[in-house]
């Protein structure tokens, strides 16, 4: 079939590809002879977009033509229209090259009609997803944030703000199932605000200003900052936990807030960084991706702060007495993930709860025990802990490979502080695991997939990690001294503070990856390694 693109076309479907000209109103079929229309894909307020071949290309690839139809002819509305599809195409054309986003291919201006020729990207939105496989648990909302916030921190550090996250705007593509971000007809790009208002194009940013619900009031209010994609990232998490949109959900009607704590089973912690991202006040909620990242990966310690307070102290006195949550603290705000006093004080909140939690198993799993032993074994404990707490975490259990794959395969995922040297892992799936402070020196890893695994503070020196998939693993203070990372994929790691002193990154993938130039330096590397801007070549 050939799709008329006449907006006052009464039958715009014809089904001959011979013809020229529609049968129906006699206008030409070939777009600027060339992008021939096979079908609409969605329509809006201001345009539609279609499935497109091009004609003029070997094999007649498919893209998609954006066509914003002005809904006047009046010369102001036109110069609106012509501002928008301008905006869009100047930022698609200086974002365009970043992976998850679309190409611009072409953009143009035929009888007042304007045109913009994109990539096609083949695959389902998660909004199809969930339509049609269900709600995701909270892990697979914790996946999804590691996919779309470093995408979002990169739009931002572009000076540019999408206005109009929301599942139907996010495409998990098929060729390798990475999301990608669509639709920047919302976009603002950092500008005066003042000016724009005293030079009367306010008509324009009073339109595509994003879809109620996913919007927040102060984008409503025509003022958005980077902030506001954080809040539709947020609520986009509610419609994945819960398979709502946000006009399903209720809203509090004294502070305007989304009430969807009673209807998610999530953490405490993720709760909290959920409320956060979604604060209708700009001033307390998230600033930056960013923020959302190191708040995510303060999780993994909670527990083992926790582990070491079995008795029901208060937070001053763990603080007293407890080295090892002060070591902790010292080592966060020495680290390049510091956080703030707020998001200490979010620690000690879930800390608190999980200490109840644990006071209160502990107590069913002992009863019958007599409480005044394991009252004293108890206040030894803490108080040996109050001497070296230290020590006390560098004492690791040790698993062998056939123990630890079975604990894996029955849905373990935390191996903090245990001993796994030695042992052979080879090509084994390990992903998504906490290996936080474990020794893994010297361990076959060859080929092992490993994304968004945490290896912080872990010693992996000569590990073997030979063609491993580590795509978006957390490596800070990670010791990867004479470790064989030949052919790894580190796309999007974390290498903060490693130490790659004598590791062999030679046709390693870091694109995206968090590294600084003086700790390549130490590595070795060939023409063949992927450096983090993406190209090829020694460091």
């Amino acid at each position: 079939m050939s799709y008329c693109l006449n907006p006052n076309c009464a039958n715009p479907e014809n089904l001959s590809f011979s013809r020229e000209r529609c049968q129906s109103c006699g206008a030409r079929l070939l777009l600027r002879e060339r992008y021939q229309v096979t079908k609409p894909l969605a329509r809006g307020g201001f345009g539609a977009t279609f499935l497109a071949k091009d004609k003029a290309l070997p094999g007649e690839p498919s893209c998609v033509i954006k066509q914003l139809r002005p809904s006047g002819t009046a010369p102001h509305v036109l110069q609106m229209a012509r501002e928008l599809f301008e905006r869009e195409a100047v930022t698609l054309g200086r974002i365009g090259n970043h992976p998850q986003v679309p190409r611009l291919l072409d953009y143009f201006e035929e009888y007042d009609n304007f045109y913009l020729i994109q990539e096609y990207v083949h695959g389902s939105t998660i909004q199809q997803e969930v339509k049609g496989n269900g709600i995701l648990t909270e892990a697979g909302v914790k996946q999804f944030l590691s996919e779309i916030l470093p995408l979002l921190q990169y739009i931002h550090s572009q000076k540019v703000i999408h206005r109009d996250i929301k599942p139907a705007n996010l495409i998990r593509r098929a060729q390798d199932a990475r999301l990608v971000l669509i639709d920047f007809g919302a976009v603002k790009n950092q500008v005066n605000h003042t000016a724009a208002m005293q030079s009367g194009q306010t008509a324009l940013t009073a339109y595509a200003i994003g879809t109620p619900g996913f919007a927040p009031p102060e984008q409503m209010a025509m003022r958005p900052v980077y902030s506001s994609d954080i809040y539709a990232v947020g609520i986009t998490c509610i419609y994945l936990l819960t398979g709502k949109s946000p006009k399903d959900l209720e809203y509090n009607p004294a502070t305007g807030e989304v009430m969807w704590q009673q209807i998610v089973q999530v953490s405490n912690h993720f709760a909290q960084v959920l409320a956060k991202m979604m604060d209708v006040s700009v001033r307390n909620r998230y600033q930056s991706a960013e923020e959302v990242l190191r708040a995510m990966e303060m999780e993994p310690y909670l527990d083992s702060l926790a582990s070491g307070m079995a008795t029901p102290l208060n937070l001053d006195s763990c603080q007293r007495t407890s080295t090892g949550l002060a070591d902790y603290s010292i080592n966060r705000r020495n680290s390049d993930h510091a956080y703030s006093s707020a998001g200490v004080a979010e620690v000690a909140a879930a800390i608190r709860a999980r200490k109840a939690k644990a006071h209160s198993s502990t107590a069913l799993r002992t009863r019958g025990v007599n409480n005044r032993l394991l009252a004293s074994k108890t206040a030894a404990s803490v108080s040996n802990s109050t001497k070296s707490y230290t020590k006390k975490s560098k004492v690791q259990r040790r698993l062998n490979s056939e123990s630890l794959l079975t604990a894996y395969l029955k849905g373990r995922r935390d191996f903090a502080l245990h001993n796994l040297s030695l042992l052979n892992l080879k090509g084994e799936n390990l992903s998504e695991t906490n290996f936080h402070s474990c020794k893994l020196e010297k361990t076959n890893l060859q080929n092992a997939d490993l994304h968004n695994s945490d290896f912080g503070r872990t010693n992996l020196s000569k590990a073997n990690l030979r063609d491993a998939n580590l795509t978006k693993a957390y490596l800070n203070h990670a010791d990867l001294e004479l470790a064989d990372l030949r052919g790894a994929n580190l796309s999007y790691a974390h290498l903060s503070n490693a130490n790659l002193r004598g590791a062999n990154l030679c046709g390693a993938n870091l694109t995206g990856a968090k590294i600084s130039p003086e700790q390549l330096a130490l590595a070795k590397t060939n023409w063949m390694t992927v450096r983090p801007n993406g190209k090829r070549g020694l460091l």
